[in-house]
């Protein structure tokens, strides 16, 4: 670690402390040069895979959109916000365990599709309407036939 104060590379760990919630480790370091001290934080840094459109462009991974889908999906329905919480972090844990490197955006939407049809049946229908472009009555309707016969699909 490079001294913020003379940009020496050598420095010593004098302390290091694990954070209450557990997710950062505090070091108090000092560097061998000019003896000054300074604190750093070290957290796990988990790599998202890319994003694979439908048209094959390429985006990181936004859990700002995939957050505001799901309450677009879910507005006005009673779902609490921590159950959206667990939602999102079970499709993030879900990418993470994939362990690919690009994801196509297609295998999201049906993680939230997955996650919808848990949490809200309406919300489902909703998502899966703009989802899978419906154009008519009939495909609302086997939407709908599915929740209630998911195993006719």
């Amino acid at each position: 670690m490079k001294c913020p104060f003379c940009n020496n590379a050598d420095t010593q760990v004098i302390d290091s402390r694990v954070s209450e919630d557990g997710d950062t480790i505090r070091r108090r370091r000092r560097c061998t040069a000019c003896e000054r001290r300074f604190t750093t934080y070290e957290r796990i840094e988990l790599q998202m895979p890319t994003v694979v459109k439908r048209n094959g462009t390429r985006s990181e991974f936004d859990i700002a959109k995939l957050r505001g889908s799901l309450n677009l999906a879910l507005r006005k329905r009673p779902v609490s916000t921590s159950q959206v919480d667990a939602a999102v972090a079970r499709i993030q844990e879900s990418l993470l365990l994939s362990g690919q490197r690009e994801v196509d955006s297609r295998y999201i939407g049906e993680l939230v599709m997955a996650e919808l049809r848990q949490l809200d049946q309406v919300a489902y229908v909703r998502f899966a309407s703009v989802y899978k472009s419906f154009e008519d009555i009939g495909e609302f309707i086997h939407a709908i036939d599915e929740m209630k016969h998911p195993s006719r699909s």
